[in-house]
């Protein structure tokens, strides 16, 4: 987690800030209720909250619980869909491959993250998966909300467990 943020040249709304902020308590629920990574994300369609997610892999003993992941499996139960098109999903960290690759088969229309990931991320820090013309499917990628909560929130987690 570093404060470098890749250039998004993208300005933030007041209505991402808000989903932000609620991925940010989804991270610290994460934290404080399930000793989990504090990661937290939420899934918008049409103005609405339609998913919501948290780090649950050490819970679950599952390791594809990542909070992007969460979010998404509630999202396609309450829409009964599979596909998320148009869906923005804020996350409180730069998706890994597995949850970018997740997030190109849903067919997400933009991804909103908060602190840049240097070691795993996916959306443009180590790897481009989310905008890769390979695939079928570009996902819009804004990155920095709020990094310095997110990266804080980690960064002492990180500390209190050595």
């Amino acid at each position: 987690m570093t404060d470098e943020i890749p250039d998004t040249s993208r300005a933030f709304s007041t209505e991402d800030v808000q989903y932000m902020q609620r991925a940010l308590q989804l991270a610290v629920h994460a934290r404080d209720a399930e000793n989990e990574v504090p990661v937290g994300a939420v899934l918008v369609q049409d103005g609405e909250i339609v998913g919501a997610g948290w780090n649950r892999n050490i819970t679950l003993h599952d390791p594809t619980a990542h909070a992007e992941i969460m979010a998404m499996r509630a999202a396609g139960e309450k829409l009964a869909n599979h596909r998320l098109s148009g869906a923005t999903l804020y996350v409180t960290l730069e998706p890994c491959s597995m949850c970018a690759m997740a997030m190109i088969h849903a067919r997400i229309g933009r991804v909103v993250y908060a602190a840049a990931d240097p070691k795993t991320g996916a959306a443009g820090s180590v790897f481009d998966t989310l905008i890769d013309a390979r695939h079928n499917h570009r996902i819009e990628v804004s990155g920095g909300l709020l990094a310095e909560e997110s990266a804080s929130l980690l960064r002492d987690f990180f500390r209190a467990r050595r």
